[in-house]
């Protein structure tokens, strides 16, 4: 049987992600400023040649890491709230299944929070946005439900943007402490802490959701 021609456009792909993921490896051990391309030719068993095909700058490959880990935790949070119908269980949801994906691959949450902020600028207008879409995704849950009752009509932009800015704090902090503990343990208090704050009622408060399922994203913690 004659073998297989290898697909040119599929080895590219393959090339290409092969990249991504060495690039991923690199930045979350030297950070964004310190990686080198050469760094990451190796890491990816390529030329740099190669590396530059696909990316012209370090900078598009990490605009390129910031766009597809963001898709995957959104991806990922979507699927989760879809089990939900009630709006709160969904926003629940949403802040539980963040926190868990986050505990499960620490150089994730630090591409997404802390390298951004050393890279400049540019990265930071990068990291707005995506922090703003998760914003959005909790303030459409809060939007219903204010819509069914659940809450008082409130300021649900303004709303989401604290329930993320609080994330984003508790995330933050995590990631710069030298003996961080388990993220997870911060859920029950900024749960309760976020629903007081959109006037959920206690009894509902104290209805403690079940853990979120783990982290699909490879790799392990630190």
């Amino acid at each position: 049987m004659p073998s297989r021609t290898p697909d040119p456009g599929e080895q590219s792909r393959s090339r290409r992600e092969r990249i991504l993921d060495a690039a991923f490896g690199t930045f979350a051990r030297a950070g964004y400023r310190d990686a080198s391309m050469d760094e990451i030719a190796a890491a990816a068993e390529t030329s740099k040649g190669g590396v530059y095909f696909h990316f012209p700058t370090k900078e598009s490959i990490f605009r390129e890491l910031m766009r597809t880990t963001g898709d995957k935790l959104v991806a990922k949070v979507e699927r989760a709230v879809a089990a939900e119908s009630d709006p709160i269980a969904r926003a629940e949801v949403a802040l539980r299944t963040v926190l868990a994906t986050f505990a499960g691959h620490r150089t994730m949450a630090r591409l997404l929070f802390l390298d951004v902020i050393g890279a400049g600028r540019v990265f930071q207008a990068e990291a707005d946005a995506l922090h703003d879409r998760f914003a959005r995704l909790i303030a459409e849950h809060l939007d219903a439900a204010v819509r069914e009752g659940v809450i008082p009509p409130c300021d649900t932009r303004v709303a989401s943007i604290a329930w993320f800015g609080a994330l984003n704090e508790v995330v933050g902090r995590w990631l710069n402490a030298e003996e961080p503990g388990r993220l997870e343990d911060a859920y029950p208090a900024l749960r309760a802490l976020l629903l007081r704050s959109v006037g959920v009622t206690e009894e509902r408060i104290g209805q403690v959701p079940a853990p979120a399922a783990p982290s699909i994203f490879p790799g392990a913690a630190g």
